[in-house]
């Protein structure tokens, strides 16, 4: 018999104590017991409130902690919020960890025991995520991690809180019968050929296998239909290869990153990341179906567990959404549907966490969703 339980909800507007004591009664009376863990996502006009937020929501929601993030959007029940004042949240029972406050430059400890999973939420001004990822992914091999970062404001009010506290990054462990299944959906599909980096400093690529990475991309480019071509200015990415022992790769095997620049007199390319050398890169166009059929596809595996799944967090790039897809709620409404209706909620990210073949990484213009679910004990 399943025990676990979940509530979202969603209150537009500007702050007022009312709406969140609202908020609270209908988490408290959703429930038949307290709340172990909520996370809310909020606009960051509301960040002055936090420490009000958080303690109405304890006290007259019964809920043990509240942890979250400012947005630059958000997401609840099938519905994409993308801009304007408001809060979501989603509250959930289950067997969570205490959430642990993160700092940069400090040193992680975890004392969580074995986790089946993690959430994690940074701060993009102060936390460098990929280089904590790298560390993470050698302490916690094989263990699921979904998240995103903070988005919405300006450096002074963007936040990652723990009740209260505002922390640079915090992450929140899955244990005992609380489980994760990770669900990804990249919007872009490869062009070109996969090759390896044989020259590059920091993010700036200077060869791929023998050619220059500019002529590289440049061939992708001239392989593309008509139609493709006049779409893909500002729709070119480069992806990295998550696992290097595939002989095919295709969509959902790479980590997403920006084009930053290119020169066609040095044959360099700037991405939004740092490739290794001898890593496979291939370039990639972002497509609204393609994005769509990813995300559909994606579901497909993990369908099996969601007679067990009682709620889901979304958490989906800024460069998604109505102006990607040219219409609203298509990730949420996806994932909504997948999970038979049950309870949802998320915000729209400055960078996206999920894994791909089992390594825990940073992601652009992805949708990542944490389905939690209920495993027997």
């Amino acid at each position: 018999m399943r025990s676990f339980k979940a509530v979202g909800c969603e209150f537009p507007g500007a702050f007022k104590h009312e709406t969140v004591l609202q908020a609270a009664r209908r988490v408290r009376e959703s429930l038949d017991g307290p709340a172990r863990i909520a996370f809310l996502f909020f606009s960051a006009n509301l960040t002055p409130h936090l420490a009000e937020i958080c303690e109405t929501l304890r006290v007259d929601g019964h809920i043990r902690d509240v942890v979250g993030c400012t947005g630059g959007g958000r997401i609840h029940a099938g519905h994409e919020i993308e801009r304007g004042s408001g809060f979501t949240l989603l509250a959930l029972q289950g067997d969570f960890g205490e959430p642990v406050g993160i700092e940069a430059g400090e040193d992680f400890s975890c004392e969580s025991g074995n986790p089946n999973g993690w959430i994690a939420l940074a701060n993009p001004f102060s936390f460098p995520i990929e280089d904590w990822l790298k560390s993470w992914n050698r302490m916690m091999p094989g263990v699921p991690t979904v998240g995103g970062l903070a988005s919405g404001g300006m450096e002074d009010d963007t936040v990652v809180f723990i009740n209260d506290r505002i922390v640079d990054a915090v992450a929140v462990p899955l244990l005992g019968r609380t489980g994760v299944v990770p669900v990804i959906s990249q919007g872009c599909r490869p062009i070109g050929e996969p090759l390896t980096v044989t020259r590059a400093d920091h993010n700036i690529i200077y060869a791929l296998g023998s050619e220059p990475a500019y002529r590289v991309l440049e061939t992708a480019f001239e392989a593309l239909s008509d139609q493709e071509k006049s779409t893909a200015r500002g729709n070119l990415f480069a992806g990295l290869a998550g696992n290097e022992y595939l002989e095919d790769f295709s969509s959902g095997d790479f980590l997403i990153k920006n084009i930053l620049g290119a020169d066609p007199n040095s044959g360099a390319v700037v991405i939004g990341g740092i490739p290794r050398i001898g890593q496979t890169l291939q370039y990639q166009i972002r497509d609204r179906r393609a994005a769509l059929d990813d995300l559909q596809r994606a579901f497909e595996p993990a369908r099996e567990a969601f007679g067990q799944a009682y709620g889901a967090l979304l958490f989906s790039c800024l460069g998604r959404g109505s102006q990607f897809f040219g219409k609203k709620d298509q990730d949420a409404g996806i994932l909504f549907e997948a999970l038979g209706g049950k309870p949802s909620a998320g915000f729209f990210c400055n960078g996206e966490i999920a894994p791909v073949r089992g390594l825990n990484a940073l992601h652009g213009n992805t949708a990542a969703a944490a389905v939690f679910v209920e495993l027997e004990s």
